[in-house]
């Protein structure tokens, strides 16, 4: 589970109400589709301008991903 803690830790660093995180994990298609959720207001925080923040979480998780020998994607809801 070191990818699910690796997005809720950075969620919990970028947002300005870390009690409103909430991360859930799914299994699809042969890999693990992680749910990003946080409040309205910090939704922006952790997009990023022109997603620049939640592209390089994604960055994050290829690397986890690679390291776990199974596919790993982001949703941020």
């Amino acid at each position: 589970m070191a990818a699910v803690d690796l997005v809720e830790y950075v969620a919990k660093s970028l947002v300005d109400q870390p009690d409103a995180v909430r991360v859930e994990v799914h299994e699809e298609d042969g890999g693990q589709v992680i749910e990003l959720t946080v409040a309205e207001d910090d939704m922006g925080k952790v997009i990023g301008r022109n997603g620049s923040v939640a592209k390089a979480l994604r960055t994050l998780l290829k690397v986890v991903s690679a390291r776990e020998g199974q596919p790993i994607s982001l949703e941020i809801l």
